[in-house]
């Protein structure tokens, strides 16, 4: 573990329900991109959301720290000491499934949103990462050669409709360019598995009860890494929100926040 020294994370609360649910983001967000699902939610739930490193109102990375490692221990610090739900989405999602690895004893549930944990299409269908793998080559590109808001703007289009970065506000933009430095800080993460969950047992002692969700419209590598978490798992059910792509927790609150109320409806 090699976290960023110091580093406390910006926490938004949302929501004011008894029920109290950790809830990760994904990268390019910000904490309060869970307002619509706590709205759905109505009084059921707490979201107690703390932005990641570059992002919202948190303190920028320091680019020496290990990032997924920052996350992660940021993450674990903004939870209670009772068991908690944890929703997570994208990046956010791989987290939540990280912490669930390590500390099942703090999770009550577990909803996992397209979690980017790409360790698990590389090895069960490789060839599904081709179309992330050129875009995510371009974005990668962009950010060695300081050209931030167009690694961001190749980013946003990688995992949103094509037309979305031209609606956005220039803070939106800026936000989103503050943030994209990070993405090559998650590789060993994401790829390479650097937290061992792939390892023989492991995820198939996860009891905790869990859902997969992801959009109907979403890319080949994320259909093959929930379906291979699904399958790997202990005690995790799949879901599809229709006519849905990456982004369906903002776009698709209502949708989400139906599948979460019918998990948590069970633990």
């Amino acid at each position: 573990m090699n976290p960023q020294a110091g580093f406390a994370p910006h926490v938004t609360l949302l929501g004011q329900g008894p029920r109290r649910a950790l809830a990760l983001h994904c990268t390019m967000a910000f904490g309060g991109a869970w307002a619509g699902i706590a709205k759905v939610l109505g009084d059921q739930v707490t979201l107690i959301a703390p932005d990641m490193p570059s992002h919202g109102k948190s303190a920028d990375w320091d680019e020496v720290s290990d990032f997924s490692d920052t996350v992660f221990a940021a993450s674990l610090s903004a939870m209670d000491e009772a068991p908690m739900d944890i929703i997570g989405h994208s990046f956010g999602a791989a987290t939540a499934l990280r912490i669930a690895v390590a500390h099942p004893e703090r999770v009550r549930s577990l909803t996992l949103f397209e979690p980017v944990f790409f360790a698990v299409a590389l090895a069960d269908a490789p060839k599904s990462m081709d179309p992330l793998d050129d875009r995510t080559d371009l974005v990668l590109s962009a950010i060695k050669e300081g050209d931030r808001s167009g690694a961001a703007r190749t980013f946003n289009r990688m995992w949103s409709d094509s037309a979305v970065w031209n609606t956005l506000p220039e803070r939106t933009r800026a936000a989103m360019a503050r943030a994209i430095h990070v993405v090559p800080g998650t590789h060993r993460f994401l790829y390479d598995d650097a937290s061992g969950m792939l390892d023989p047992g492991v995820l198939s002692a996860l009891e905790i009860p869990a859902v997969l969700m992801r959009g109907a419209d979403t890319l080949p590598a994320v259909v093959a890494t929930n379906v291979g978490l699904a399958r790997r798992m202990g005690n995790a059910s799949e879901a599809v929100i229709p006519n849905a792509g990456h982004m369906a927790p903002i776009t698709h609150p209502v949708e989400v926040a139906r599948e979460i109320a019918e998990l948590l409806a069970r633990c």
